[in-house]
This record gives C-alpha cells, structure tokens and sequence, in this order.
C-alpha cells in the first residue's frame, strides 16, 4: 500500500513553530447561509490573520527551518497569497525573500507582497511560467526554492488546519476544499482521514482550471495548455505528481464548478455572512450550490481560505446589476 509524504507527528510539532496569530482561526456555523444552501454550513475562515490566507501556516514551518540552518535568501513562485506568506514569515527572520509572479496576478496581491519588503520579480504569461523563473533564479544563485504543495511543509502546515476542525467542530459529514496545486486538500484531508475516515473530503476545482481534478480522476497527471478561471489561487495547468498521490490517498472526491457559481458563492458569502472573499475562497459554497440534493440535510465544513482580491474586479463578479449597490 502506498505511503503517504505527510506525518501527523510532524502536523502536531508544526503547532508550536507557527506563530499564534495564524492559528486557531474562526470556526462557526454560519446558519444565515443556510435557507440558501439546504444543509448545516460549518466555516473554517482562514482570512481572519495578518495576510488573510491560510498560507503562512506552511511558510512558518519553511522559514523556521531556513533561519535555524543559517540561510538568508529564499524565492518562489506565487499567484499572490504564497509570496505573501513567506514575505511575511522571511521578514520576521530577517531572510530576503524574492517572489515571482505572473504580470496578470491581481494587483491588490502584489502590492501586499512589496509592502512586505519582499523583491518582487513579475514574468509574462501564468503561475506556471513563474514556476520556470523562479526555479531557475534558485539555481544561479543557490538559494532555497520553496514549492507550494511539492514542499512537505507547506502541506502540513496547511494539515493544522485540519487538526483544528476535528479538535473545535461538532461533528460533521464532509469538508470542501479548494483545490489547486494540492497542498491544502492533502493536509487537511490527511489528518481528517487519519482521525475521522467516515467523514467525505472533496477538493473543488473551477471547470476553466480542472488539471488536478481530472488527474485524480485519471490517477494520473493530467496537464492542460491554459487556464480560464476567476480563480487566480488554483489556476495552475502543471499538476505535481508527488503531490497527486497524496491526494489519491485521502481525497473521496474531486468536483468542478463553473464560474457562475464561483461568483454566486462569493455573493452568499457576502450578502449573508458578511465576508469579501476571493474568488478561490467561495469554492466550497460554489460546489453545494451545484449539488444540492447530494448534501441537503448534511453538516458541511468548507474553508475560506483567502480573501485577497481586488475590489474592483470584486464588485464585476459579485454586483453585476449597475444599481445592486445603495
């Protein structure tokens, strides 16, 4: 039987590396959102710390570990919320943290990545490109290149979430994850099958950025040539097969959404919980919206793992009537 890259024992010890302002974020049912969704909603809000995604949790974990061997300078590549993370986690151990991005990404993200004193290095084309670039950058100069998902501490430090579910929640009957390179749906879908098997872990992904939920159809990577998607944080076309495997261990199900229902999510998400979240964060509502009768009656968890977006692409996506405003 294969074994998988995460260890629980690890999960547990990353709780004392993060710091506390990431931890223990809000969980509650949301019951305002329930006359629209036909089943108990449980939300883990992953916005609610200094960068407002759950990305720190894995470049805590990253960084610690660069400060203690000695080294000074990291990179990586990043659709915003990643390089915004480790600039944070880096600037606190005072590490120079460079970022490459895609020109495309949204504005409100990188102008938070330099805020944060990292060095900010834009590329032309997609997340994936930015890959290429940053990979090379960790190569000529013979720094760290910090891989979301491929790295084992971003996937268990996102697991502490996991952790938190199962240690706060009542009971419930499946989480929604956002999926995109993996490193969120592996770890908290790590620890949730470790401790609580019968409950369902689905990872959701946008219909315009399926690649990773047709390789865990296929069990097999499966690459596509673009992304069309609103949701920048798991538009990636290159799946990593490492992390694939993880994810065949713990995931009882992968859905794509449209992006209707991406932007109807987020517009629950506001009208009734009173949360601005990015588009990636509305994922979960997204896929209940399109699958109703599977969880009428259900106790969902979903996490809303971000809400960095732009404010004016926010009000296209979720205010599209010219006097829905007042």
């Amino acid at each position: 039987m294969q074994e998988t890259r995460l260890d629980t024992a690890r999960i547990r010890a990353a709780r004392r590396v993060i710091d506390p302002v990431f931890l223990d974020t809000p969980l509650y049912r949301c019951e305002a959102l329930e006359p629209d969704l036909g089943c108990t909603v449980s939300i883990k809000l992953e916005t609610a710390n200094p960068i407002r995604s759950f990305k720190a949790r894995g470049t805590e974990i990253v960084a610690s570990q660069l400060a203690d061997n000695g080294s000074t300078a990291v990179v990586c590549a990043s659709a915003g919320n990643l390089g915004q993370a480790l600039a944070w986690s880096g600037r606190a151990r005072e590490l120079d943290v460079t970022v490459v991005a895609s020109r495309a990404a949204p504005a409100a993200k990188l102008e938070r990545i330099r805020a944060l004193d990292a060095t900010l290095e834009l590329v032309d084309g997609d997340f994936d490109m930015a890959r290429e670039r940053a990979a090379a950058m960790a190569r000529d100069n013979d720094i760290r290149l910090v891989e979301d998902s491929l790295d084992i501490e971003t996937c268990e430090g996102a697991a502490t979430i996991g952790l938190e579910l199962l240690d706060t929640a009542p009971s419930f009957d499946a989480v929604l994850i956002a999926l995109g390179g993996g490193a969120l749906a592996t770890g908290v879908g790590h620890v949730v099958k470790t401790w609580a098997p019968d409950v369902e872990v689905i990872g959701i992904q946008p219909l315009g950025a399926p690649a990773m939920a047709r390789s865990w159809r296929q069990r097999r990577v499966v690459t596509t040539e673009a992304t069309n998607t609103i949701a920048d944080g798991v538009a990636g076309r290159l799946p990593i097969p490492a992390v694939l495997d993880d994810l065949l261990l713990v995931a009882d199900d992968t859905v794509l959404v449209q992006e209707a229902s991406i932007t109807a999510g987020m517009r629950i998400l506001h009208d009734h919980a009173g949360l601005v979240v990015e588009p990636s964060a509305a994922l979960g509502i997204a896929a209940i919206l399109e699958n109703r009768d599977r969880f009428a009656g259900r106790h969902v968890a979903t996490i809303v793992c971000g809400s960095n977006v732009d404010l004016d692409a926010y009000h296209r996506w979720v205010d599209p009537a010219p006097n829905r405003r007042s």
